[in-house]
């Protein structure tokens, strides 16, 4: 019998869940749907949800993992949220003082058919949003994202930190053109 998800190592949770990229599939976007209507009607407040990550970027290749931001109230219970999500299937991957995240789809075996990373973030705290709308107007854009990403794929398949950290400075300036416009 294997270990469980939480006694293992960071190394032995990359070896087990590699990144793995993939073409577009539009099945995506109806699980992203079937989430949201999920998620909707077990949130106990007023947020606005979103399709974010590659997987809303229509015709590039990504991991096959839904993002979804949850954008909340200031005043939002973390701890009512955390028992919610426990109590619906999902593990608690990162919390700070003003973001929490889960995810969904990860098991002892590997990743499941539908996997998910959920953010949940105050209000304003939005920038993957105007990454996503940026890539999804500019596709020469998305498709030098993809190319970056199909770049280091196999050099950090087991180094998920590694992936997104050599992806920063592509992400952080074409949020800051979406947001400022220059």
């Amino acid at each position: 019998m294997g270990k469980n998800l939480s006694e293992m190592t960071l190394e032995e949770l990359w070896e087990l869940f590699p990144i793995i990229l993939t073409e577009y599939n539009p099945s995506w976007a109806e699980w992203y749907s079937e989430e949201e209507k999920f998620l909707k009607s077990i949130l106990p407040l007023d947020a606005k949800i979103n399709h974010i990550g590659s997987t809303a970027i229509k015709n590039i290749w990504a991991k096959p993992i839904v993002d979804i931001m949850i954008e909340m109230p200031k005043e939002t219970d973390f701890e009512q949220i955390k028992s919610i999500m426990y109590d619906n299937g999902y593990r608690c991957m990162c919390e700070e003082e003003k973001r929490i995240s889960f995810n969904k789809g990860y098991t002892e075996n590997g990743f499941a058919e539908k996997v998910f990373h959920l953010h949940f973030r105050y209000y304003d705290d939005n920038d993957e949003i105007y990454f996503r709308d940026y890539l999804i107007k500019n596709p020469d854009v998305a498709m030098e994202y993809e190319a970056l990403k199909l770049l280091l794929w196999k050099a950090f398949e087991h180094d998920r930190d590694g992936y997104t950290s050599a992806k920063t400075d592509f992400v952080k300036t074409y949020t800051l053109i979406a947001k400022t416009g220059k």
